[in-house]
């Protein structure tokens, strides 16, 4: 029980920290001011499109010399799906866990690659995470994402093992609401994603990394495992990181799908590649965050 409040305690911190880190919070660079910026959501024609993908491969998969042509000077490290799940401690009755890290042992370097909103839609980045089998967590809002959901849905059954996830119908703050509010942007996106891509998501990350009591009991209400957070955030150039100045084992790394308006220039292809580059000298391989949780 210690343990578990010691969890949630740590975690707080790290939502209240994600104001600070550009990747979901407001500071100087407006990266975060994107539903203004897209497109307005077309209605999808007809119901789910279910997957045609065979049984969940393990992370990685790319060729020998992909890593070449995106940049890279060696090929990525992948990490397998571990024996046995990480324990995760249990949240309260009625409440989702919040997970910030992985608790994998302290010699086991992998980390793991998660993008939100949806944003940037750049069919370059379509062939990038192809070629080299990156498995990416997406977390998609639906009035930013919903435009192309085609698109995320390409990077899903592109064999990387990538997976969607929920993360809100509209990016709001969650504490400003209440818990009905709440559950209605939390369920609202369940739901569609569910008849767009056949599958309710098991995992949920608040806009901002804002949450409180309330998301925690209606985002179990709507049928989500994990509430997941983030330890480390990928900027233009560098990450940013919580705390220190390096990555840890089991880190779980922020990034956004966003073009050149957000990214001052830089395109997303290579923002990627200097967060693989990162991950690279650091000596760490990339693990599916489904395969631990």
């Amino acid at each position: 029980m210690k343990h578990a409040r010691r969890l949630v305690a740590g975690t707080l911190a790290a939502g209240a920290l994600a104001l600070s880190l550009t990747g979901c919070g407001d500071s100087a660079d407006p990266t975060e001011r994107l539903a203004a910026k897209t497109a307005q959501p077309t209605p999808e024609a007809g119901g789910a499109t279910p997957s045609t993908a065979s049984p969940t491969p393990a992370p990685g998969g790319a060729s020998d010399e992909a890593y070449k042509k995106w940049g890279l000077t060696a090929p990525l490290q992948y990490a397998p799906p571990p024996a046995q799940k990480p324990q995760i401690p249990k949240a309260g009755p009625g409440k989702v866990p919040v997970v910030d890290r992985i608790p994998v042992p302290a010699d086991d370097k992998v980390v793991f690659l998660t993008f939100d909103d949806g944003a940037e839609k750049d069919p370059e980045f379509l062939k990038m995470v192809a070629d080299l089998k990156l498995p990416i967590s997406m977390f998609l809002t639906d009035n930013i994402a919903s435009a192309d959901y085609g698109y995320f849905e390409k990077i899903r059954d592109n064999g990387s093992a990538s997976t969607i996830n929920n993360h809100t119908l509209t990016h709001p703050n969650l504490r400003t609401l209440s818990f009905e509010g709440q559950k209605k942007e939390i369920c609202g996106q369940q739901e569609r994603l569910e008849k767009r891509f056949g599958k309710r998501p098991p995992l949920f990350r608040p806009p901002f990394g804002n949450y409180n009591d309330d998301t925690l009991r209606a985002a179990s209400e709507c049928g989500v495992s994990s509430l997941v957070l983030w330890r480390v955030s990928m900027q233009i150039n560098n990450f940013q990181y919580a705390a220190g100045s390096t990555l840890k084992p089991g880190d779980i790394i922020l990034a956004h799908f966003r073009g050149p308006s957000e990214l001052k220039g830089a395109t997303e292809i290579q923002m990627t590649t200097r967060m693989l580059q990162r991950i690279q000298e650091q000596g760490y391989r990339i693990g599916r965050l489904e395969d631990y949780l």
